[in-house]
């Protein structure tokens, strides 16, 4: 069984140009910055020509198996979103995986209690 982490932004605009290419250098230094391998766990935006009415950008990042990569892949992503969010202004987000919705704060963005905990990644490191 896996889990996705999963994150949609809607509103009547379309992406301007200048979003566009600010979406595109968020992947982009994802990718660059991601520290494994592959792109199952990365940021993945669906095709443009998929996505549901209303929906200006969707995508979703399976969570790695691995429970020594999970936090670190959770904060990566997040870390990313949040980033796509202040690039993108007046889209209705929303960040989950399965029912549980993933917070907003406007200055530390999206984020789950204990995902840069050191303590933590080290000891789910161990498992």
């Amino acid at each position: 069984m896996s889990v996705s982490l999963y994150y949609s932004a809607r509103r009547e605009q379309p992406l301007t140009e200048a979003e566009t290419a600010s979406v595109e250098r968020v992947v982009t230094a994802h990718m660059a910055s991601f520290p494994y391998g592959g792109e199952e766990e990365c940021l993945y935006l669906y095709p443009p020509d998929s996505a549901d009415e209303g929906e200006i950008l969707a995508g979703s990042t399976k969570m790695p198996l691995d429970p020594g990569r999970l936090l670190p892949v959770i904060a990566g992503v997040l870390d990313s979103v949040t980033e796509l969010r202040r690039a993108v202004k007046g889209a209705r987000w929303r960040v989950h995986s399965d029912d549980l919705d993933v917070p907003w704060d406007e200055t530390e963005g999206y984020a789950l209690p204990g995902m840069r905990d050191p303590d933590l990644i080290a000891e789910l490191g161990t498992l």
